[in-house]
């Protein structure tokens, strides 16, 4: 529940910097970059991106655990956050993951805003 309510948090805080478009983009680039098929619209509110990345990260779990392992590696996700997590299920699991992937693609975005 915890991770659930920071990437909605996260996601307010891209929406309101004018940045969530930009946070699409990225999130596309690394996901097509590792291979994985995630073809986030343009037009996709934060509920439905929380919903489809959750569902793509369950499923790369369950199905394709060395593509999950690259994307990570490729969004640059720190190993050390991944270590701590506490999953209990693959689906809290998922959404735990979720939040350090758009917590690292937010920074990506943010930054590269800040300093152009």
């Amino acid at each position: 529940m915890e991770s659930e309510l920071n990437i909605i948090s996260l996601l307010e805080e891209a929406e309101k910097l004018k940045l969530y478009q930009n946070l699409i983009n990225q999130l596309n680039k690394d996901f097509n970059y590792a291979n994985v098929q995630l073809d986030l619209v343009p037009e996709i509110t934060p509920i439905a991106l929380k919903k489809e990345l959750e569902a793509t990260v369950y499923w790369l779990i369950q199905e394709k655990f060395t593509d999950y392992l690259n994307l990570l590696y490729i969004i640059d996700v720190p190993e050390k956050e991944v270590k701590k997590l506490k999953g209990d299920d693959i689906a809290t699991l998922s959404g735990q993951i979720c939040f350090l992937i758009l917590k690292r693609e937010w920074q990506k975005v943010w930054y590269r805003n800040q300093y152009q």
